[in-house]
């Protein structure tokens, strides 16, 4: 406060409304670059530039000092001299790390090859109160890192990383969908039934109507509307909110893409999957291989179908077609050690098989192909075989990535599968089902064509494609447990 106190004394205003900046930190010595190339450097002075940023390290304090100045492109150096800047040179003794500057002066280059602007002037932007953080000391900090996100992006170049590539990814995907003729388009996140996902909502009250609402856990029945009304290829990035449980894969509130063909069917929509995801990896990555743990992912196109039933009988010889009710599922879970103590559903049941033994060995991207109908009350059954439904998922480094159908649009089908989903829920309320939605019901019972649907996890693709494993390092505000 006292240097705050000091530059107000001398008639300077700390916080000013704006400044000219011509270039950034990357422009600037891209600049430089080019008069050197040029031989226009050292023959001549280089370009003058004005640069803004925040201080992050400054050295010497006699009649000369180094700054480096941090912007959204990176670092520079700046020299500030007393015989270039005169009396507003006294000002350095009042700066502070974390303070914000804006600098004017040639480019040059010092004896140690180290691009640098000399300042032939600098103004104070933003006078800082609270000093930077240290350097981080490994896990005893994951926790400011993640409540004070700010600082994270000042001091962790890879925090900045990660949410520029996040970003780029959001936009290379909504890219290849527009492409595809796709219309983005915006659903309601206040609904009043939960329904489109097997997850527990949160519940708000809206005082004007005076009735609860639910924050979505899933904008796929109204994006089906959409489809109902005519919009024949629609999608959404959105965030859904599920009152779940926080591990290296979920959190609370997420984004997702979900998208909606009308005429197509769940073959089509893998082929979707897989282009666009190849597009965008190889867009921010510029290749279709991307390093992640011990482990080299190809993302190229095609990816495998795998049979679920197949593949859950190759890993654990359980054939679920054989296991039609909860205790003989159960029983021959718990012959081959798989804890079941928290599952009462045979949906439940399932699901946990397929985490615990078929999910780790799916390293490569690959679909899971056709689910059993308790599974997956949204989906169409299929076409060969009326157990099962035309779903998959898809996954990559053993982590779920998407999730799709050939949608039900059959009304009476859907109308009992809801209501069976009711059942299912007053008899195990300790597992998510998903809820009926009448107004869904009567909005499909005007006919929705043949659909093909899509949600895919756009954290989980950017844990994939930073290198990270857990979903707090890919949002940038995670939910946290109160301090």
């Amino acid at each position: 406060m006292g240097k705050l106190q000091r530059l107000r004394d001398k008639g300077l205003d700390p916080y000013p409304h704006k400044f000219s900046r011509t270039h950034t930190t990357r422009q600037a010595a891209a600049l430089l670059e080019k008069a050197e190339a040029e031989k226009t450097y050292p023959e001549a002075k280089a370009e003058a530039v004005s640069l803004a940023g925040r201080v992050m390290a400054m050295r010497g304090m006699g009649k000369a000092s180094f700054v480096d100045l941090l912007d959204g492109e990176g670092r520079l150096q700046v020299l500030l001299r007393q015989n270039t800047l005169g009396e507003v040179y006294e000002l350095v003794k009042d700066l502070d790390l974390g303070d914000w500057l804006g600098v004017s002066g040639p480019l040059f280059r010092t004896r140690t090859g180290e691009p640098t602007v000399e300042a032939q002037s600098f103004a104070v932007l933003c006078k800082a109160l609270r000093p930077l953080p240290e350097k981080w000391h490994g896990l005893a900090d994951v926790e400011i890192r993640f409540r004070q996100r700010y600082l994270d992006l000042i001091s962790n170049e890879d925090a900045r990383r990660v949410a520029k590539l996040r970003s780029r990814i959001v936009s290379a995907v909504r890219r290849f969908m527009d492409g595809r003729g796709f219309m983005e388009v915006e659903t309601p996140v206040l609904v009043p039934v939960a329904a489109g996902a097997m997850a527990k909502p949160f519940i708000t009250h809206h005082n004007q109507l005076d009735r609860d609402l639910y924050l979505r856990i899933a904008t796929e029945l109204y994006l089906k509307r959409l489809i109902v009304g005519g919009l024949e290829k629609v999608y959404e990035v959105g965030r859904v909110f599920r009152n779940e449980g926080v591990d290296f894969y979920h959190n609370p509130e997420f984004t997702m893409l979900e998208s909606y063909e009308a005429f197509a069917d769940y073959n089509d929509v893998m082929a979707m999957v897989e282009e666009m995801v190849n597009a965008a990896v190889v867009e921010v990555s510029g290749t279709a291989k991307v390093k992640y743990g011990e482990h080299e992912i190809d993302f190229k196109a095609p990816w495998p179908r795998l049979s679920l039933r197949e593949e859950i009988i190759k890993r654990s010889g359980i054939d679920f077609l054989e296991c039609p009710d909860i205790p003989s599922l159960r029983s021959r879970m718990e012959q081959i050690n798989v804890d079941v103590s928290q599952q009462v559903s045979w949906g439940g049941l399932m699901d946990k098989l397929v985490s615990n033994t078929v999910e780790p060995h799916l390293v490569q991207p690959a679909f899971l192909v056709d689910y059993p109908v308790e599974m997956s009350p949204l989906a169409k059954r299929h076409r060969k075989d009326p157990r099962l439904v035309e779903r998959f998922e898809g996954f990559v480094a053993g982590m779920e990535l998407c999730n799709s159908f050939t949608e039900l649009n059959d009304p009476v089908d859907q109308r009992k599968r809801f209501e069976e989903q009711e059942k299912l829920h007053k008899a195990f309320q300790e597992e998510d089902m998903d809820r009926l939605d009448e107004d869904f019901l009567v909005a499909i019972e005007h006919g929705m064509p043949p659909t093909g649907g899509l949600g895919m996890g756009i954290d989980r693709l950017t844990m994939l494609l930073s290198g990270h494993r857990t979903i707090r390092e890919v949002v940038l505000f995670p939910q946290l447990r109160s301090k």
